[in-house]
């Protein structure tokens, strides 16, 4: 049986949040991804789950976040991730699957999106790069080549990213 791609509504938030803990151990809360996270919740029709025989083998969520400019821009974008694979099922090419799912709906959207994540596997299949992150803040440490974007209209420039209290992309 082939898994079947739905939307993360529905699956259960307590599966998500124990694939979370196996995929990436219980401290994940303390990263810098999860303070851009605070105080919202995972955008409807952009976040996806894998699901074989009813068990939960991945999961992507894609968040509302904001870019604060210097200069008083203020840019909507959308933080992709975390994308999470049950451990015994990594390599498989699941984690690309929901990616593409992810990026496929965002860019119907026309959305900007940004990540924390290897720049190289992000660069290459999804062609997200640190061109214009650097002068970037986080509301914590991040390792700057692995903060990504991608679109046409991600800003470039000094400002904050933040998280974007909002119930649509």
């Amino acid at each position: 049986m082939a898994a079947e791609l739905v939307a993360i509504e529905a699956v259960a938030g307590a599966a998500i949040e124990a694939l979370l803990d196996r995929a990436f151990g219980t401290d994940r809360h303390q990263r810098t991804a999860y303070r851009l996270r605070a105080g919202t919740a995972p955008l409807a029709g952009l976040s996806f789950a894998l699901v074989e025989a009813g068990a939960l083998l991945g999961s992507i969520q894609c968040w509302p976040v904001r870019f604060l400019g210097d200069d008083g821009a203020e840019v909507p974008l959308v933080l992709v991730g975390p994308v999470a694979v049950e451990p015994a099922r990594q390599q498989g090419g699941l984690g690309r699957r929901l990616t593409a799912a992810a990026l496929a709906a965002a860019d119907a959207r026309g959305l900007n999106l940004m990540l924390i994540g290897d720049p190289d596997y992000y660069g290459r299949f999804f062609g997200f790069t640190a061109a214009a992150t650097a002068g970037w803040r986080l509301p914590g440490p991040v390792e700057r080549h692995r903060l990504l974007a991608r679109g046409a209209g991600v800003p470039h420039g000094d400002g904050t990213i933040a998280p974007r209290v909002t119930a649509s992309a």
